[in-house]
Order: C-alpha cells, then structure tokens, then sequence
C-alpha cells in the first residue's frame, strides 16, 4: 500500500468524509522521483463542525503522525464542513515551489 492509500486509509476510517481528495504534490518539488513527500488534502467531514481549524489540523496530524515521522515532509490541509465546502465551491490552487532547485529553474 503506497502512502496516498494508507493516508485514504486513515482518513475515511476515522472522519468518515462525505468527500475527500489527497493529491500528491511531490512532482512539484526538487525531490526524487516517487517521493510520496508532498501531499494535499481535501477533507469534508461533519466531524468538523463546531471544531475550531487549528483542532482540526491537530486531529489530522495526530491521525497522520506515524506518516509524517517516515518521510512525509509536507501536508497541505482543507478541512471543512458541508457547509464550508460549499461556500468555497472547490479546492484552491497549491502555489508553486518556493525552494530548491525548482525555485531557480
């Protein structure tokens, strides 16, 4: 099971998501091919409500901490209610790379 899957894994299981969306980002970044390093997620979860954003970041690292101790680097998170997501009405851009050899291309 590669990272994106265990991270889906993860994530289903312990907010049960009405939506949910992980793109791996790492082909953005000067790291090697296949990194699994980079990734964002897109979780809408009435799990959310009521919850602070910083707590629902704390929830999702605490749920992802084992994955970030092996090697992943950098976790964009969306975490929304319902409501909120349609509000936004979709996933916004990630910016581009500001370091490494990427950056000076």
């Amino acid at each position: 099971m590669n990272r994106k899957q265990r991270i889906e894994s993860q994530i289903k299981e312990a907010l049960q998501p009405m939506y949910l969306d992980i793109v791996d980002e790492s082909y953005m970044h000067s790291v090697p091919p296949g990194s699994e390093s980079h990734f964002k997620l897109l979780v809408v979860s009435d799990t959310f409500a009521d919850m602070p954003l910083v707590e629902r970041h704390r929830r999702v690292n605490a749920m992802l901490s084992e994955e970030l101790r092996a090697g992943l680097h950098a976790l964009t998170m969306h975490t929304w209610t319902p409501e909120e997501w349609q509000e936004k009405g979709g996933v916004p851009e990630s910016p581009p790379c500001q370091g490494g050899s990427k950056a000076t291309a």
